[in-house]
């Protein structure tokens, strides 16, 4: 019988993500009535946001219709309009709990998150009962699927009316034990701009599991006005854009000014586009030039950008772009090294040439290892951190180019003295071509970040370890 008088509860199972919910039901003599799905006030509980696109019902005529146990590539809302039954769900996705179990009954005044890749079963214990779900994708032939047989020995569901009894498909009939399932993997994650110095040190973060996708310009072009149709996306849960148009000195001419657009701006906001559509959080990575460098003291994520040259206006259109996606990280840095030609790896050559550089020394911040983005980008999608912009550098004493240039000649053994300071209106005063404008102050405030667990390597540390290495 239908509970009437609850409060809308939630309450945590053995499986993670099914989330069981009492439903508030209200009814007199004309019957009842209840809100059997509330955005606001579910997600408020914790309920993600699963965005449903389609509504289906299941009407079963008899006690003891029995249906699945079935795991699509989709997030699930199940209730009950009328009647009642004795639901079963079995974990077949990929990891520690694969075949772990939960049963309950449902009526009108209960329903079950069941999240993407747990399969789903139920048994009806009245007759005229209409089971109603909310998904939140279509099916499609190419999505990939988990059967589990209804009388399979581990899961050893005891369902209220024994099997043998009850009516069944024959496909339900047919599908194999757990030990023969193939579990699902997580939504795919894919990496754009995987050839470039940060895309490496993704890979060697995340790995090569068969969720993790990576691909370079050549292999996926963030301009194609058909992005939207390049991937099934709503199997992917999260897309990271290492891709970047970084000549900063370039862009301020017209073809580079063009480019830098297209790649840091448009792109941005088509890769968005996608990701807002499917679901999917979108992880940018921006820049120190969004900033004018004209503060006293660190940056935080909620100063207003002012960027000086085309490449830092490009960049901070590229974080708009990358903000309209309800899930994102932007992830700004500055300084970055990585493998490859940059500044450590130059002056570390000059010092053993024999060559005594001119360094600027009127600029200001901090080295960024993209070992660290790459550790910090992971961080933040395993702890489900708020979204949102996060200021990601190495931590330590701020120091000027000419300050760092000086530690790379001193930890290969070498006379600092032998780096000269220059100012940075000196340094380009002779140099052919357009000179893009640079901030003065580079400096992020890492208080975010480090509040959500994170904890930023020491600048000097990770130097060492670079140079090392």
């Amino acid at each position: 019988m239908t509970a009437f008088g609850n409060t809308l509860a939630r309450t945590e199972t053995n499986i993670p993500g099914l989330v069981v919910f009492d439903l508030p039901v209200h009814g007199d003599s004309r019957g009842w009535f209840k809100e059997n799905w509330q955005r606001e006030k579910m997600t408020a509980l914790g309920l993600p946001d699963f965005g449903p696109v389609q509504n289906n019902i299941s009407f079963n005529d008899a006690v003891g219709t029995t249906r699945g146990i079935h795991a699509e590539p989709w997030d699930k809302w199940v209730s009950v309009a009328t009647g009642r039954i004795f639901g079963a769900w079995v974990d077949l996705r990929e990891g520690p709990t694969f075949g772990e179990v939960f049963t309950v009954e449902l009526d009108p005044s209960r329903a079950i998150f069941v999240p993407r890749g747990v399969g789903n079963s139920y048994q009806t214990l009245e007759a005229d009962t209409a089971y109603t779900y909310l998904v939140n994708d279509h099916w499609s032939p190419d999505a990939e699927y988990a059967f589990l047989n209804l009388a399979d020995e581990t899961a050893a569901i005891a369902w209220p009316i024994p099997l043998s009894d009850a009516e069944i498909s024959a496909k339900d009939l047919a599908h194999p034990r757990l030990t023969d399932v193939a579990p699902i993997p997580p939504k795919k994650t894919l990496v754009v701009g995987a050839g470039g110095q940060l895309g490496r040190a993704l890979r060697a973060e995340f790995g090569d599991a068969r969720h993790i996708e990576y691909a370079t310009r050549a292999e996926f072009d963030l301009t194609d006005a058909d992005m939207a149709y390049a991937r099934r996306w709503r199997d992917y849960g999260v897309i990271v854009n290492a891709a970047a148009y970084t000549a900063v000195d370039l862009a301020e001419t017209p073809d580079g000014r063009r480019d830098a657009w297209a790649a840091n701006a448009t792109a941005v906001a088509a890769l968005a586009r996608v990701a807002a559509e499917n679901g999917i959080t979108l992880v940018h990575v921006s820049s120190d030039y969004v900033f004018d460098g004209s503060k006293d003291g660190a940056y935080t994520e909620s100063d207003p950008v002012i960027p000086l040259g085309v490449y830092g206006q490009s960049k901070a259109a590229g974080d708009v772009a990358a903000a309209l996606a309800p899930r994102h990280y932007i992830i700004r840095t500055s300084w970055v090294i990585g493998e490859g030609k940059n500044f450590v790896g130059t002056m570390a050559s000059l010092a053993e040439r024999g060559i005594d550089p001119n360094v600027v020394d009127d600029q200001r911040g901090r080295l960024t290892f993209t070992s660290e983005i790459a550790r910090a980008i992971a961080h933040l999608l395993d702890t489900e951190a708020a979204f949102g912009v996060y200021n990601v550098t190495c931590d330590g004493e701020p120091a000027t180019w000419a300050e760092i240039a000086r530690n790379v000649f001193a930890l290969g053994g070498h006379d600092p003295s032998r780096v000269s300071g220059v100012s940075a209106e000196a340094y380009f005063a002779s140099t052919a071509g357009p000179v893009a404008p640079r901030p003065r102050n580079s400096v992020l405030d890492l208080a975010k970040i480090r509040a959500t667990g994170f904890e930023p390597a020491d600048a000097m540390d990770a130097l060492k370890d670079h140079l090392a290495g």
